[in-house]
């Protein structure tokens, strides 16, 4: 029946397309006559040098994408970025990251810093298991800043930044802005934004949203939705400027977010186990999101903060300050057990809180542009803390219930320490840096610069493991005894410090006003840490990369062709890297653990092009490809495995993207605008080294939109497909002790056709 109603759901926006995209061809012709010259290409400016300016005009390799093409191709996370950009991925499994060139860091441990940054309005968003964006709403652009970044952004960042600039209040204008779309699988998306000037000297700005889905499987025992989401959210911005040498902006924003996202089974089973799937009517498989655990699995997020942005002029020169206060909590219930609890049991109970509350400070001096010499200097002070209380109990494969529905009288506490009275393990880190930045660049001739900058960063990172007891009532309903898994660290606290000054060289050469050469030689630095391994105490060393870029940016035909082409290798020297080892269980086996540590040399080298053209008014044609060469040059585990020549995970080697936008207006006003994409990555894996279980083949996804607008452009409507073709992917695999093979499952993995009105005044 679903393969049915997906059949019918696509014949539907397909005759929709078809009825919309008729008129548009046979505009075209007439569109050509009637304007023998294109409007052009628009600019894109980017603030990638703290400064406005062309990103044709920056020696740096950027990716960007405004709000409204975000919109265009009906994604809703800023997670979905990597369906936008092909030299961007998004790890969802092992603490959730943010990739850039095939490098990222994707690791549990609270002391170790992001490898990308995600910065959003200038403040760094750096609390674990978050990205400090929920929900794209009034987003005006997102850059990204590929390879390492540090000299002009407050937070050091060895492979790339990921800047997201929201809409900005208006002085002297009333606007709103409102959408909402509905979609199969009870999807909604609802958004609105609203600017009042208050007086002459002020606006407020604020915007909200509020979108869900239904999940990808089922929970047959519960029978509830798997992989399900909600979120909802504001933003709100005030807007102050007195004088035209002075201007403030305090910003406040909140996001919750809620998903039912939890590992469903493939394979390797225990026959016992595969048995009562069956019976209940769950078949694992590849592209199965269905489970029979009585523990239901759900994550929830609230993230919130201020933000204080001034800038005044002193003369001639900018001066900018930025401070910022932000939290996080992020609540995990993600029990794993596939069946029900009293015909088997794996880890019936495993529930992680964690609180993070941060502040960062950021200030900068820049002269005026267009001289001889241009400069910033920059300081930056951030101080990010994390408590985490984290409990997994287990039965190791033993029903939680006999016969008679009596609980199993002890459980095997993972998360507790052997001789220790208490079940749960609490974690205490710290990272705070200080840091000094400053770029100066020589105007040699109109065509010839050189830009170099250095930055000084110095940073303590702590944590402390303690083991503490949290009431069984209340999680479990009763009072069993525990046995700890393994034995209590000999050293449960540590601290290091670290010093480190990175820097940059960028030559430029303009052959003609649109014609650009550059070429650039980086260096980045990430802080050593400390993580607790199975109970172990396991620092790790600093990581540090260099990296080499160089480029062609190009416009041709009065901007209505632009290329750009860059070629780059970054060699990364004790890169922190994630790998799954075995610890103890507690009943004499072992467990799979997510473990960090240091692999001796990473290399990433490729090529990244991008091509936009408008050969008419109202048509463009755009599309991005990156190859890229990711692997570990130098990693051998504990002397015993060797990971070296192997590609790191979650890193294709070939991913692109092409776009195709269309627009016409009728003598009547009447409008339609016509919207297609494509993302592609070919095959990679999940974890490292083991390419034949954690294997995701190469995919593809189409989505397209077609638009209706009045006469006075007030209202629009249309219709919109994500994945059109219906191509199914996994997020990622894992093999979870006993339990055998498990996989993830993304929500943009199966076809989605709905429709949407927005209104504007």
């Amino acid at each position: 029946m679903s393969g049915n109603r997906n059949k019918r759901s696509f014949r539907l926006v397909s005759a929709m397309l078809m009825a919309g995209v008729s008129p548009l061809f046979a505009s075209a012709a007439h569109a050509q006559d009637a304007a023998a010259e294109a409007d052009g290409l628009s600019e894109i400016v980017v603030t990638a040098e703290r400064r406005a300016e062309s990103s044709q005009k920056v020696p740096l390799a950027i990716q960007s994408i405004s709000g409204e093409t975000l919109a265009k191709t009906g994604y809703t996370s800023i997670t979905d970025l990597q369906y936008t950009m092909p030299g961007v991925q998004y790890d969802p499994t092992q603490g959730a990251a943010f990739q850039i060139r095939g490098v990222g860091s994707t690791s549990f441990d609270f002391s170790n810093a992001k490898s990308v940054s995600v910065v959003v309005d200038d403040v760094v968003m750096d609390g674990q298991r978050a990205n400090g964006l929920t929900g794209l709403v009034d987003i005006e652009r997102v850059d990204v800043l590929m390879g390492p970044q540090g000299t002009l952004f407050g937070k050091n960042a060895t492979s790339g930044v990921i800047a997201v600039t929201t809409g900005k209040p208006r002085i002297g204008e009333t606007s709103v802005r409102a959408s909402a779309s509905f979609g199969e699988h009870d999807e909604r998306i609802l958004n609105a934004t609203v600017n009042i000037p208050l007086g002459s000297i002020a606006a407020l700005r604020v915007s909200g949203f509020d979108q869900a889905f239904d999940g990808y499987g089922r929970n047959v025992t519960l029978n509830r939705k798997v992989g399900s989401q909600h979120e909802y959210g504001g933003r709100a911005k005030l807007y102050l400027e007195p004088s035209d040498s002075f201007n403030l902006t305090l910003s406040g924003d909140y996001a919750y977010h809620w998903d039912s996202s939890v590992r469903t089974p493939v394979s390797g089973q225990p026959a016992n186990v595969t048995a009562i799937l069956n019976s209940l009517g769950v078949f694992p498989g590849p592209k199965s999101a269905d489970t029979a655990d009585s523990s239901f699995g759900e994550i929830t997020t609230e993230e919130w903060g201020t933000s204080l942005r001034v800038n005044a002029k002193l003369g001639d020169l900018d001066l900018t300050s930025i401070s910022a206060y932000r939290r996080t909590r992020y609540d995990n219930s993600t029990p794993a057990n596939l069946t029900p609890v009293d015909q088997y049991a794996y880890i019936p109970f495993n529930l992680g809180y964690l609180d993070t509350d941060k502040v960062s400070q950021e200030i900068h001096l820049a002269s005026p542009t267009g001289g001889f010499v241009e400069w910033l200097l920059g300081g930056f002070y951030n101080n990010l803390k994390a408590r985490q209380t984290q409990l997994q109990w287990a039965t190791l494969g033993a029903p939680l219930y006999d016969a008679n529905g009596v609980p199993r009288p002890t459980l095997v506490a993972l998360t507790g320490a052997i001789g220790v009275d208490a079940n749960a393990s609490l974690f205490d880190a710290q990272n705070e840096t200080m840091a000094a930045f400053g770029q100066i660049k020589f105007n040699f001739t109109p065509q010839l610069s050189l830009t170099l900058g250095g930055r000084y960063t110095h940073d303590n990172v702590s944590q402390r493991l303690d083991f503490i007891t949290v009431d069984p009532v209340r999680v479990a309903g009763y009072t069993p005894s525990f046995v700890g898994s393994s034995a209590a660290p000999a050293i449960n606290y540590g601290k290091v410090s670290g010093d480190n000054f990175s820097y940059r060289i960028a030559p430029q050469y303009q052959i003609t006003n649109n014609v650009m050469l550059y070429a650039s030689y980086s260096t980045g630095y990430k802080p050593a840490g400390i993580a607790f391994v199975g109970n172990k105490y396991a620092p790790y060393r600093d990581e540090t990369v260099k990296a080499w870029e160089a480029g062609i940016k190009s416009e041709w035909f009065d901007r209505r062709l632009r290329v750009n082409v860059d070629i780059f290798r970054s060699d990364f020297k004790d890169f922190q890297a994630t790998i799954l080892t075995k610890i103890p269980d507690g009943a004499g086996g072992f467990l799979n653990a997510t473990v960090i540590g240091n692999a001796g040399g990473l290399r990433t080298q490729g090529v990244e092009g991008n091509v936009a053209v408008q050969p008419v008014r109202g048509l463009t044609l755009s599309g991005a490809l990156t190859y890229t060469d990711a692997k570990f040059t130098d990693y051998v585990y504990n002397a015993t495995t060797d990971y070296t020549d192997t590609r790191l995970t979650n890193s294709p080697k070939w991913a692109g993207t092409a776009a195709i936008d269309y627009e016409t207006e009728f003598g009547s006003g009447f409008g339609v605008r016509a919207h297609a994409d494509y993302a592609y990555r070919s095959e990679y894996w999940t974890v490292v080294g083991q390419p034949d279980y954690s294997n995701v083949p190469g995919y593809g996804l189409v989505n397209g939109r077609l638009t209706f607008s009045l006469p006075d452009k007030n209202i629009e409507f249309g219709v919109y497909g994500r994945n059109l073709f219906d191509k199914y992917f996994s997020t990622g695999w894992q093999v979870y002790g006993a339990l055998g093979l498990l996989h993830y499952t993304s929500p943009n993995a199966r076809r989605t056709v709905g429709a949407f009105v927005n209104v504007s005044f």
